[in-house]
């Protein structure tokens, strides 16, 4: 190839990089400004009452607009700007809330505006983490843990409940259950398993419904306690599962959690950590909000790295630890298992 030839070939190349380049550019530009676009959206529906109107039943268009004396052709545009979101659903005449939209209405209806907004004043030092109301945010995890079903399948199956079917049936605490969708998922998959639920009042109640749910209440027994101070049978379970809780504790506050734990353990039963993990690589945009949602949320959680979470393990006492990463999940989950062997 000549010399001149080969200088083209660069320059083409260079100039395809480039356009790729501002292609990614403008690709990202359209992206946030769509998803800025769609949150002011849904908080526009929920403003002119619109959400509390179709969370209540199926209204028509002149039945959402007139009570309320609202602009019927604009009203009609962010109807139809909220079914290409998903928020909104359309059948003939008439408009629903989505399923997706329900749980918004019940769960985050301000997008979870009370959170972030204290972003700016935390990164500013106005005010200290120390204001956080910790129970809060386990109260926001029990309602919302269900989203985490396939990734509580994949664990059950990682740790190989059911694999053994000529053993004693398996005695599981779940120490902080939330909604208990993790040892469900076990029991599930194991039909003698039997689980015992540790949590506070409004976590028990989450966690009895998902039990119900999937067959498994004559399994399921539940003890209404503080699972940092719960006082538990010694050396009883076979195995103890402690899932997203200990990313909202300190490490004080987590060492406490995971001795108590321990102590309820038989020899040669382990104790599993599932929990959100940082990990080298570039992380996702789920991974960064999980991340911040626990600073904004508890008072001195974060997210520990699966070396972390193993050093946690062993310092109360527990061996052979390993790690697996789930893959279900839009945040990277993991799971850390120690052994009790004497």
């Amino acid at each position: 190839m000549s010399q001149s030839r080969e200088n083209d070939v660069q320059q083409d190349d260079q100039q395809t990089a480039v356009r790729s380049a501002q292609e990614r550019t403008l690709g990202l530009y359209h992206q946030l400004m769509q998803i800025n676009a769609a949150s002011h959206l849904i908080r526009t529906l929920r403003e002119l009452g619109l959400l509390d109107a179709l969370r209540e039943r199926q209204c028509t268009l002149n039945q959402l607009c007139s009570p309320r004396s609202l602009d019927s052709r604009l009203v009609s545009e962010i109807l139809d700007a909220a079914v290409s979101i998903g928020i909104v659903e359309q059948y003939d005449e008439d408009f629903a809330l989505s399923r997706a939209a329900h749980l918004l209405c019940q769960y985050d209806e301000d997008l979870a505006d009370s959170s972030w907004q204290r972003l700016t004043d935390l990164a500013s030092q106005t005010v200290s983490r120390e204001v956080h109301d910790d129970q809060l945010h386990l109260n926001h995890l029990a309602a919302t843990q269900w989203i985490h079903t396939s990734s509580a399948m994949e664990a059950a199956e990682v740790l190989d409940f059911g694999g053994d079917s000529s053993s004693e049936p398996l005695e599981i605490l779940d120490l902080g259950c939330g909604s208990a969708v993790w040892t469900c998922a076990m029991g599930y998959r194991d039909p003698t398993a039997r689980i015992t639920a540790v949590d506070h009042e409004s976590a028990i109640e989450a966690a009895s419904k998902t039990a119900d749910s999937i067959g498994l209440s004559d399994r399921f027994r539940t003890i209404v306690a503080d699972p940092s101070n719960v006082e538990l049978e010694s050396e009883h379970y076979d195995w103890v599962v402690i899932a997203q809780r200990i990313s909202g504790l300190g490490k004080d506050e987590a060492n406490r959690l995971l001795g108590n734990a321990t102590k309820s353990l038989k020899v040669g039963g382990r104790l599993v950590v599932i929990d959100w993990v940082e990990m080298d690589g570039k992380p996702t945009l789920a991974d960064r909000m999980a991340s911040l949602r626990l600073l904004l949320e508890t008072r001195c959680g974060a997210v520990r790295s699966p070396a972390e979470l193993q050093l946690e393990l062993r310092a109360v006492g527990l061996e052979e630890c390993q790690f697996a990463l789930l893959s279900k999940g839009k945040a990277k989950i993991g799971l850390a298992v120690g052994t009790k062997l004497a």
